[in-house]
C-alpha cells in the first residue's frame, strides 16, 4: 500500500475531490488546455511539482510496455510437487492474458485441472507502481478464499522478472510467502518457477514450474 500523505496519492485524489482535481494527477499541467476549458485549479498548498508529480506517477511507461508484451493465450505444461521430495504431478493450463486501463495494467484468467481436484481458476491483475518502482499483482483463484498480493522486481537483461506474494497459510494461521521467478526463454516463450516453505519445516522448496507457449493470434480462440 503507498504510504504517502493524502493528497499526494492518486488514488485519494481521485475520490476525494472529484473528477475534476483527479484530471490534475493524469493531465500534463504544461500542456494547454483546449479553447474554452475551464482552467484547473490547484487544491490549498499543492505546488506545479506536486501536480506533476501525480501525472508522472499516472502515466505508463516502459515497465507497462514490459507487461503488454505478455498478452495472449498461453498454453501451459505443469508440474507441481506438493511437499518437499514428493512425485511430480503433470498437468496443462491456459492462460489469457490481456491489457486493460489504457495499458496500465494487465489481466490474467487460467484455467486447468488441479491435481485430481476438479477444475482450476485463477485470476490475476499485474501493473508497475512507478511510485514505488517496483511491479505489484494481486492473486486470486477457486482454491481459496484469499488473496496473495506481490511485488516484483526486473532484471537488467529485462528476462527475469521475481516476485515475491505474501498470503495467509491455513496451516499455520500467519503470513507466509511465495517466491516467483518468471523467464522470458523465447519470443513466445516462458517459465515460471515457484517456491514456497514447507509449513511444517519452514524450508523452502519448489513446488511448481510451468513452461508457457504463446498460441498464434490465429489459433486463440480455439
Amino acid at each position: 500500500m503507498l504510504r504517502q500523505p493524502i493528497f499526494k496519492s492518486v488514488g485519494i485524489v481521485v475520490a476525494a475531490l472529484g473528477v475534476g482535481w483527479g484530471a490534475i494527477a493524469i493531465a500534463d499541467p504544461a500542456k494547454e488546455q483546449p479553447a474554452g476549458a475551464p482552467a484547473m485549479q490547484l487544491p490549498p498548498g499543492w505546488t506545479s511539482e506536486d501536480a506533476q508529480a501525480c501525472a508522472t506517477a499516472a502515466m505508463p511507461g516502459k515497465m507497462h510496455e514490459h507487461l503488454a508484451s505478455s498478452v495472449g493465450v498461453w498454453h501451459g505444461e505443469n508440474t507441481i510437487w506438493m511437499f518437499p521430495g514428493a512425485e511430480p504431478v503433470k498437468s496443462e493450463s491456459i492462460s489469457k492474458i490481456t491489457s486493460m486501463m489504457d495499458g496500465r495494467y494487465i489481466q490474467c484468467e487460467m484455467s486447468g485441472e488441479m491435481l485430481g481436484m476438479g477444475p482450476y481458476s485463477g485470476l490475476a491483475l499485474y501493473g508497475f507502481d512507478n511510485v514505488s518502482g517496483k511491479f505489484v499483482s494481486t492473486w486470486l483463484d477457486n482454491m481459496g478464499t484469499g488473496m496473495a498480493h506481490g511485488t516484483g522486481e526486473l532484471s537488467g537483461d529485462g528476462k527475469t522478472l521475481t516476485w515475491l506474494y505474501t498470503f495467509n497459510c491455513p496451516i499455520t494461521k500467519k503470513p507466509a510467502t511465495l517466491r516467483e521467478v518468471e523467464t522470458v526463454t523465447g519470443v513466445d516463450a516462458k517459465k515460471l518457477e515457484m517456491w514456497a516453505a514447507d509449513p511444517k519445516t519452514g524450508k523452502e522448496f519448489k513446488m511448481m514450474e510451468i513452461e508457457l507457449t504463446r498460441k498464434p493470434a490465429s489459433a486463440e480462440g480455439r
